[in-house]
C-alpha cells in the first residue's frame, strides 16, 4: 500500500478571532478546533503518518493538550512552523521521513469529511497533484489602484481553493524548493506546483468544509456539527 502522510499546519496566529489564544485552540463542540481536524487523518486508514507544525512557543501546548490527550497516536511530530504558511509547510515536508504522497490540509479546517478524503486520494493517484474547490457563488471583481472596478471574470470559470491538497511527495518537495529558492510566495501549495509548469486537477469541495476564521465561521462550524449529529 501506498506511504501518505497527512502535514497540518497549525501555526496560524488568527488576529481575526479576536482571541488571545491561538484559534487552533479554541473550543469547537467542546475539543480544540485542531483536535477535530487530525481527528479526520488520525480515523482514516489510509493516513500512516500525521505531522503537525505549531507555533514554537506552543508545541508543548499542542503535544500535551491535544496530541497526548485524544491519543492521536499516528501523530509522529508535532514540529515548528515558519514566519509564513509557506515556511511552515515546507519545515513539514522536510520532516517527513518517507512517502510517496502528501496531504496538506489546514488546521483551522476542522469539518472534512472522510468521503472527501477517499475521493481526494483516488484522484491523487491517478494525477499526482490534486486541490479541492468549490464553485464561487458571488461575482468577482476585479479593481484598479483607486478601487475601481478593472474588470469583471467570468464567475463560471472561478472556484475557491480549500484544503485537502495532496501531491506526489517528490513534486511537492520540489515545488517548495523552487519557490525558497527563488524567493517566491504563493497563496497556497498548489500555486508552486502550477509554477513548475504541472497540472492541479481540481475536485469538487464543500461549501461546509469550511476555515475557522471569525467568531462567525466558529458559529457556522458548531451549527454543522451539530447538525451532522
Amino acid at each position: 500500500m501506498e506511504s501518505i502522510v497527512a502535514v497540518i499546519p497549525a501555526a496560524g496566529q488568527g488576529r481575526r478571532m479576536g482571541s488571545d489564544l491561538n484559534k487552533q485552540y479554541l473550543s469547537l463542540a467542546d475539543k480544540p478546533i485542531v483536535a477535530h481536524t487530525i481527528e479526520k487523518f488520525q480515523e482514516f486508514e489510509q493516513i500512516k503518518d500525521i505531522i503537525v507544525i505549531a507555533r514554537e512557543d506552543e508545541i508543548a501546548y499542542c503535544q500535551h493538550e491535544v496530541i497526548d490527550k485524544y491519543k492521536f497516536d499516528k501523530v509522529s511530530q508535532v514540529i515548528k512552523g515558519g514566519q509564513t504558511r509557506q515556511e511552515s509547510v515546507y519545515n513539514g515536508l522536510q520532516a517527513v521521513d518517507s512517502a510517496e504522497y502528501v496531504l496538506i490540509h489546514d488546521g483551522a479546517r476542522p469539518l472534512l469529511t472522510k468521503e472527501l478524503l477517499e475521493c481526494t486520494i483516488r484522484e491523487l493517484k491517478d494525477y499526482g497533484a490534486v486541490g479541492v474547490a468549490v464553485p464561487v457563488k458571488d461575482t468577482i471583481k476585479m479593481i484598479d489602484n483607486e478601487k475601481f472596478v478593472d474588470k469583471t471574470p467570468d464567475r463560471s470559470k472561478l472556484w475557491a481553493i480549500q484544503t485537502p491538497q495532496a501531491f506526489s511527495y517528490n513534486l511537492i518537495l520540489e515545488a517548495y524548493e523552487e519557490a525558497k529558492n527563488e524567493g517566491f510566495v504563493g497563496t497556497d501549495s498548489s500555486m508552486l506546483v502550477e509554477r513548475l509548469g504541472k497540472k492541479v486537477k481540481l475536485i469538487h469541495g464543500s461549501y461546509e468544509n469550511l476555515k475557522v476564521t471569525t467568531p462567525e465561521d466558529l458559529m457556522i462550524a458548531e451549527t454543522i456539527i451539530k447538525g451532522r449529529r
